[in-house]
């Protein structure tokens, strides 16, 4: 079992710690360099940037998703049942299709929008529909992860306290 607590724990530092490196770290620094590089695109090109690294680690996030519900659920199997292991199943499929759903659903909503534009998106008039579904969009995509985040330290803090 304590192997198994062990997966999970590690799954969930790296799933919730890329996570907040990608936001904290990641995407300022990108925005910040790329935009001072090139005001008019640079911002553009940091989206486009950003939004492919985010892409490419919500895959490897869907594979330490699948670690986390399937050591609960081997747990789970030989016994003693992990505390409070509904919430925390329903917890990490929450995070899963989140990270599912933005890359699935979301992502390429934003992409189309991008490619309907000839420049950046951030140029459209302030009343533009696009501008205003893109900024929907990525409003919806930063929740889906903050909520992949907090569900994450949750589930964190739980296993912390399991010693079953």
């Amino acid at each position: 079992m304590a192997l198994l607590r062990f997966i999970a724990l590690v799954a969930l530092a790296l799933w919730v710690g890329g996570l907040v490196a990608l936001a904290s770290v990641s995407a300022p620094v990108l925005f910040d360099m790329l935009q001072a590089q090139n005001p008019a695109t640079g911002r553009e090109l940091a989206g486009q940037l950003f939004g492919g690294m985010f892409s490419r680690f919500q895959y490897g996030a869907w594979m330490l998703g699948g670690l986390v519900i399937v050591s609960l659920a081997v747990r789970a199997a030989l016994g003693p049942r992990p505390r409070r292991f509904g919430i925390r199943t329903w917890s990490a499929a929450a995070m899963l299709a989140a990270s599912v759903g933005t890359v699935l659903v979301v992502t390429p909503r934003i992409d189309t929008i991008r490619t309907s534009v000839s420049g950046p998106v951030a140029s459209l008039p302030a009343g533009d529909a696009r501008r205003t579904e893109f900024g929907r969009l990525h409003g919806l995509s930063t929740g889906l992860m903050m909520a992949t985040i907090l569900l994450g330290v949750g589930l964190l803090w739980m296993e912390t306290r399991d010693h079953s």
